[in-house]
């Protein structure tokens, strides 16, 4: 491989190394020759999250600016000019290995402008369209990689999975997303149980949620956890390499709830996280399920 190349696939594994610590948990369970191109897709979204999330001191138009070049280089990459960039020579080589639908990343960066303007979403659907292009491509992006006996019929799961475990993030992530100016719980949601945006900078004051807010919770992972259900299909779909990695992200990211719901559903309390010993057990267990072995959340 040339020196360029490897340094940038180099690159995209320490970012997932160091912001993606339960997939790339699961990555690492995944046939070597895998590994890298999970790595520089994951690059490739995180990056652009940078870009957007850790550039608040900067004026708007500065910030969309910056994806906006960004995004430049990653299209003239894929035209064949010459890019100076460390991280997308990993990212143009596995799009072309895989032949990757470039819609997926078009739908990807349109989320991400999207989070520079948008700090609220009115409707549950709403939502969804952002995470279209936010979370349910980067299942579709993955499934080329992944590999399955049927790729038609994975294509759905992938999505879901996707929304899952994006949904998780938003339910476990409110008081930071709070703190960046942003509610992903969508207001259709946050009136039902009788909670404003007011109620929950409050708590994010606090350290504690209401009632309410912990009712609201509970409902959110309920919507997630139909989202794993229409996605476990697809895991025993996926080529044998591939399934350890994606029961071990499947069961690690639904453990996210699961501990949401240990502290009572209130996500204000501490941040959730599964515990070491638990991770552990996952990925044993998923080194030890036959293949083809339907999947199922913790109880």
């Amino acid at each position: 491989m040339d020196i360029d190349l490897a340094a940038s696939y180099e690159r995209c594994r320490v970012l997932h190394r160091r912001h993606g610590r339960t997939y790339y948990l699961a990555t690492r369970l995944l046939p070597a020759w895998k590994r890298r191109h999970v790595h520089a897709l994951y690059g490739f979204t995180r990056y652009a999250d940078e870009i957007v999330d850790r550039t608040e001191a900067l004026p708007p138009a500065e910030r969309a600016a910056r994806l906006t070049a960004w995004s430049d280089r990653f299209r003239a990459g894929l035209r064949g000019e010459p890019i100076d960039d460390p991280l997308l020579p990993a990212v143009l080589h596995t799009v072309a290995v895989f032949d990757l639908n470039l819609d997926d990343f078009d739908a990807f960066l349109r989320s991400m402008a999207m989070d520079l303007t948008v700090e609220s979403y009115a409707t549950y659907a709403d939502l969804l369209d952002y995470m279209e292009g936010s979370a349910a491509v980067i299942g579709t992006m993955m499934l080329p990689i992944l590999g399955s006996a049927d790729p038609a019929a994975a294509r759905e799961p992938a999505r879901q999975l996707g929304l899952a475990f994006q949904l998780t993030n938003f339910i476990r992530d409110v008081a930071e997303d709070l703190d960046r100016g942003r509610t992903y719980l969508p207001d259709e949601h946050l009136d039902r149980f009788g909670v404003t945006r007011a109620d929950l900078l409050a708590a994010r004051d606090r350290g504690e949620a209401t009632p309410q807010i912990k009712s609201l919770i509970a409902y959110e992972c309920t919507v997630a956890r139909e989202h794993y259900a229409a996605a476990a299909p697809g895991i025993p779909l996926l080529t044998g390499g591939s399934q350890a990695c994606m029961r071990t992200a499947y069961r690690l990211y639904g453990g996210i709830l699961g501990e949401v719901e240990a502290q009572g559903y209130d996500v204000f309390v501490r941040r959730a996280v599964v515990p070491n010993r638990c991770r552990a057990a996952e990925v044993a267990r998923a080194l030890t399920t036959p293949r083809g072995r339907p999947v199922e959340l913790a109880a």
